[in-house]
């Protein structure tokens, strides 16, 4: 059997927080997520840390208005495009720095982390990125071959950037590729091109060495994401464990070859979150991990290769309902692990 990361249902986070000030965001992670602290995307600070625009600093002829992202080439269009593809031959990543004006968060962190065994990063992966910024045309980019070949290389850059900027402050990092527009997979709504999404995810998984993570907070088609090359699977297991559980046959085979999973156990909803307690949550996760266990994946395996988490990122939530999730996190986490961890 693979040798895979055996966390042991340690706790870390998603990623954004409500909180504008970086310090306290960086507190709060420092105190209750010490083991793998994961630094903190800020949405309500400035427009220029929202998802989206957070990755785009320095794409070829993007333009943001408010919350909305879009392409307009310059003359110089097509030789920046082509720079791109250069600098990742070039492994240039270096040229692709996420700034503090567009993740304060992460500038906080990498100072209040040194030291630390593990860290957390996240950047927006090229399925979400291309269904939300628009071409001159209006339609997303996603659906331009050159433009979504083009953003996932520099999503790339972008994590190779982040990746080797937290290896600066411990010797290991987790990169997750965040991912909440693959719910649309399947849909008719939002159509996304099926053999588009390994191809281009393959692509910005190149940019990390280290251990690589997706997270969709949705339901979606697991089947397809668990063939990637993914180290770590994050989804919402408070909403979704059931629909994740109808593919164990592929969550089996990817623990097997040393996966695991990140089980987004605590609630990013105010109102959900104010009804649970560490032992509601407890049962809900056992609960939800039995529905693996009884169709052959074993107990052992998953909490051995587990990871505790949110559902997804707390900026949705008041200052003082982060604090309180993080803190079900972390006490949910040893509770596991002083009963089933040795």
């Amino acid at each position: 059997m693979p040798a895979g990361p055996e966390f042991g249902c340690l706790p870390t986070a998603i990623g954004s927080m409500p909180h504008v000030d970086p310090d306290e965001a960086c507190s709060a992670v420092m105190k209750y997520l010490p083991d793998i602290p994961a630094w903190p995307q800020l949405p309500r600070r400035s427009l220029e840390e929202g998802m989206v625009a957070q990755c785009s600093e320095g794409f070829p002829g993007l333009v943001m208005e408010g919350d909305k992202a879009r392409i307009e080439p310059s003359a110089s269009f097509e030789s920046e495009l082509e720079q791109i593809y250069i600098d990742c031959d070039e492994d240039s990543a270096h040229k692709y720095e996420i700034s503090a004006k567009y993740a304060a968060g992460l500038a906080a962190f990498l100072s209040r982390a040194a030291g630390s065994r593990i860290v957390k990063g996240q950047i927006t992966g090229p399925i979400t990125w291309g269904l939300t910024v628009t071409g001159r045309d209006g339609l997303a980019i996603l659906y331009d071959d050159t433009l979504a070949e083009a953003a996932a290389k520099f999503l790339r850059l972008k994590a190779s950037w982040q990746e080797n900027t937290l290896r600066k402050v411990a010797p290991d990092a987790i990169i997750f590729v965040d991912e909440p527009h693959l719910v649309s997979l399947g849909s008719v709504f939002t159509p996304i091109p099926e053999e588009k999404v390994p191809v281009l995810l393959r692509e910005v998984f190149r940019g990390i060495k280290g251990i690589k993570g997706l997270h969709c907070c949705g339901n979606s088609d697991w089947s397809v994401l668990l063939d990637t090359e993914i180290d770590i699977l994050s989804f919402d297991a408070y909403n979704y464990a059931s629909s994740l559980s109808a593919h164990s046959d592929k969550v089996k085979s990817f623990l097997e070859r040393g996966g695991g999973i990140a089980w987004g156990i605590v609630p990013s909803d105010e109102e959900m979150l104010a009804r649970e307690s560490l032992s509601s949550l407890r049962d809900r996760l056992e609960d939800s991990m039995a529905l693996f266990t009884r169709d052959g994946v074993r107990f052992k395996q998953i909490i051995a290769q587990g990871l505790i988490t949110p559902s997804c990122g707390l900026a949705g939530l008041s200052p003082g309902g982060a604090i309180l999730a993080l803190e079900l996190t972390a006490k949910l986490s040893h509770d596991l692990r002083s009963r089933y961890v040795g």
